[in-house]
């Protein structure tokens, strides 16, 4: 069986911020923030991507360098072949048909002075500006109506719909041009358990019916685990686990990435609480400064000297499982 090419391919992609520290005179250096340092991956047709990770670890700004919201200083976006990064601003915005995004606060994301009709719609006067009025009545009415929203509500305001409708219009939005990757950044976040659930159980049926590839940023590992095929790990910016989201659930192989699951919260009182060396020790590092070689040693019960000298290079533990740990196969043996 041949092995489909990958839609979405980074390779090398590093996004560099700089810093001013308060205080600081007009002619003093800037520090650089690497909030995404060298990620590397493949996204296939028709599966999901989970991303997971604290808070501060860089996703959400590695999927806006993805579609060019924001710049990257190295590296490349191959989409179905062609590097985004290096592609003009005019065809850009062409490709920007086949990539959608869908926000993490779902009334922020929606401009409050217009109906929801005039919000889907909204796309489609940019991409498809020879429509006519009536044409794009029509596909607003069908999108609004595969998400679950009444069509009659068209000329209503958001705040006149709940986090979890809101949402819904915010899926149709990015829908309403037949995208081929829709980027998820932290959907459910904001929503309540029961509305989560039927938000993620929407996106999975319309990948089944559209063909949609996801990339779903997320902090739930329980969410994640419900939608993704395959599951890329990060921390202070750097991908230290990579790998298929059955293998990764039931084997995860970094330290970090085994106390993240750790973390997640059993609703059994029968099932005996994880021992507390198994979760985090200690806070974030400061992304300014952040720790030599290993990012994660700071925090880490299996660091060595090697893990302050040098920096962990992803290594193959089976086919598609990446871990960047020196000690992963001692962590793990047995």
């Amino acid at each position: 069986m041949t092995t489909p090419e990958p839609i979405l391919s980074v390779r090398d992609l590093s996004v560099v911020f700089e810093v001013v520290r308060r205080g600081a005179m007009p002619w003093t250096p800037k520090d650089k923030l690497r909030a995404v340092d060298n990620i590397s991956f493949d996204l296939y047709p028709g599966q999901t991507l989970g991303v997971v990770g604290e808070s501060g670890c860089g996703k959400s700004t590695l999927a806006r360098a993805i579609i060019r919201m924001l710049p990257a200083e190295t590296g490349q976006v191959l989409w179905l072949g062609q590097d985004l990064l290096s592609t003009s601003d005019a065809a850009m915005k062409e490709k920007r048909r086949d990539l959608q995004m869908i926000f993490q606060d779902p009334l922020a994301s929606l401009d409050p002075r217009m109906t929801i009709g005039e919000i889907v719609a909204e796309p489609l006067k940019t991409h498809f500006p020879r429509m006519s009025k009536a044409e794009r009545g029509v596909k607003v009415r069908q999108v609004l109506e595969k998400v679950g929203i009444l069509p009659n509500l068209i000329n209503r305001y958001p705040h006149e719909f709940s986090g979890g409708q809101c949402q819904r219009i915010g899926i149709a939005r990015a829908l309403i041009i037949n995208p081929k990757l829709i980027i998820c950044d932290e959907p459910v976040s904001a929503l309540d358990v029961s509305i989560q659930a039927q938000v993620i159980n929407l996106l999975m049926e319309l990948q089944s019916e559209l063909g949609l590839s996801l990339m779903f940023i997320a902090h739930d590992l329980s969410v994640v685990k419900h939608i993704s095929d395959r599951v890329m790990v990060l921390y202070l910016g750097n991908m230290v686990e990579f790998a298929g989201s059955e293998d990764f659930y039931t084997r995860p192989l970094h330290p970090y990435a085994q106390a993240l699951i750790a973390s997640v919260p059993v609703p059994d009182p029968t099932v005996p609480k994880k021992p507390q060396d198994a979760l985090i020790a200690g806070d974030l590092p400061s992304p300014i400064n952040p720790p030599s070689g290993c990012v994660f040693r700071t925090r880490c019960r299996h660091s060595t000297d090697i893990c302050a000298e040098q920096k962990p290079v992803p290594d193959t533990a089976n086919k598609d499982h990446l871990v960047a740990c020196h000690h992963w196969r001692q962590v793990n043996a047995g």
